[in-house]
């Protein structure tokens, strides 16, 4: 598994759960906006990279992506936490690009831990083998934008349906869940907020993301952007309640 990164603890990123989050390296994605550039693009090695974690002399797939943290180190921690933690955030990059993320996921469930994945939609398959195998417990799904800006959003042209075959299984998984969309003015208009809410109509919850440009960006560019005004997203709020039983924003 390649991992780009642990939180060890936070009480937001997973509702009603003290949890950690574990940050998979690698993603098909190239949001502009993404302020985890660390884990789209793997940083080139420095001498302090030559070692994992704990200092051990790093392993052949770490030498081959520095930015690795070790799966023996995470491990080690999430025993060490088992019954002080509640459940672990599996976040990315995207990480049902992973093969063996099911797998990974066992191996933390058998823990005893419940487990909060975060996707980009693009690979309903993963997503469905994920729950037949009953290995999640909650699910987020990022909804980038509206079909016709798919690729201005994300940088690549991918095949939509998949996007709303995630939508739909997402929707039917009988798991708590949720949809969220980071917002922008130079990306994403009312009718562009409209579009998606009605892709996601009757869906439970929907959370508007105000964008952020105080951090690394994919495109340095963007820290020139302008977020919408709190004023501004109240309103694009009452736009998603039309279509979703809650709509908020953050």
């Amino acid at each position: 598994m390649l991992i780009g990164g642990l939180e060890k603890l936070t009480l937001i990123d997973y509702p009603g759960k003290v949890a950690a989050i574990v940050f998979t390296s690698g993603c098909n994605f190239r949001c502009q906006f993404c302020y985890n550039p660390s884990l789209v693009w793997p940083s080139k090695e420095t001498e302090s990279d030559k070692k994992d974690t704990a200092g051990h002399p790093r392993s052949k797939e770490q030498d081959n992506n520095p930015s690795l943290y070790s799966e023996d180190d995470l491990f080690h921690f999430l025993e060490k936490r088992a019954g002080k933690l509640d459940g672990i955030v599996i976040t990315g990059g995207e990480p049902t690009i992973q093969a063996n993320l099911p797998e990974f996921i066992k191996k933390i469930k058998d823990l005893g831990y419940a487990v909060k994945l975060d996707t980009n939609g693009t690979n309903p398959e993963m997503i469905k083998k994920l729950l037949k195998a009953n290995l999640i417990d909650y699910l987020a799904m990022d909804l980038k934008a509206p079909e016709d800006k798919y690729e201005l959003v994300t940088g690549i042209n991918m095949n939509f349906q998949k996007i709303k075959e995630s939508v739909k299984i997402i929707r039917e998984s009988g798991l708590p869940y949720e949809f969220r969309t980071t917002i922008l003015p130079v990306l994403l208009s009312e009718k562009d907020v409209e579009s998606m809410g009605k892709l996601l109509a009757g869906a439970d919850k929907w959370y508007l993301q105000k964008f952020k440009a105080d951090t690394e960006l994919v495109n340095p560019e963007f820290k020139a952007e302008k977020s919408y005004s709190s004023k501004d997203m109240d309103g694009l709020v009452v736009i998603g309640k039309k279509y979703v039983k809650l709509c908020a924003w953050r």
